[in-house]
């Protein structure tokens, strides 16, 4: 596998390209206690439980009803105001991320995405970040597929749908689960800490920029 050069990149959405912060979409909005709660760690409203369902394909409105029975009217109608206004929950495209996949593609180098992401919200990424869906060459993502990160069929899938060579493939993500299955099927896994450090990764493997 290390013999092999690198060709393609693919990269992860929220927490590697994109800022995802909840509290950035309802801060202000309604109460500062109740988003506090909402946005803790321990996840005691479920919004990121929910979100994760909508991320491996269910759609809102089955799983409304769950946030109501589960989380009382006033959440799930905040949960119901997150959902239709995600796109305030990304308030930018995260440092030098843009940069490195522009100077990837100077370079002849594949770029690609890979996200586990609702099928019903994706569609906020690109339409305020347009520069993202012309830097990349194709993206996967999970909630359309009805697969997801980190099992290895969606890895799979991407690697058909696009015609990549695993081996010959890097993948960032900031979750360790989501690397260590892309590593699993063979790929170059790595574990995103910011775009510099991507660059030096990208640099041990050979990638030239």
């Amino acid at each position: 596998m290390a013999n092999q050069p690198i060709t393609d990149v693919i990269f992860d959405f929220c927490g590697v390209l994109l800022d995802w912060q909840t509290r950035s979409c309802l801060g202000g909005r309604f109460p500062d206690d109740v988003v506090n709660r909402i946005c803790e760690d321990s996840d005691p409203c479920g919004f990121f439980h929910y979100e994760d369902r909508m991320d491996a394909g269910e759609d809102f409105a089955d799983i409304y009803p769950d946030v109501v029975r589960e989380q009382g009217e006033d959440i799930a109608e905040i949960f119901r105001y997150y959902i239709e206004h995600y796109d305030d929950a990304l308030p930018r495209t995260l440092p030098g991320m843009v940069e490195l996949l522009a100077d990837l593609k100077a370079h002849g180098y594949g770029v690609w995405g890979l996200t586990n992401w609702s099928h019903e919200t994706f569609h906020f990424a690109f339409e305020k970040f347009p520069r993202l869906a012309e830097l990349l060459d194709g993206t996967v993502v999970s909630g359309v597929e009805k697969l997801h990160k980190p099992n290895a069929d969606i890895y799979e899938l991407a690697l058909s749908r696009f015609g990549l060579n695993a081996a010959q493939c890097v993948f960032f993500d900031d979750t360790a689960k989501n690397v260590a299955g892309a590593n699993e099927v063979g790929i170059h896994g790595l574990l995103f800490e910011n775009a510099l450090a991507a660059r030096e990764s990208l640099a041990a493997l050979g990638v030239r920029l």
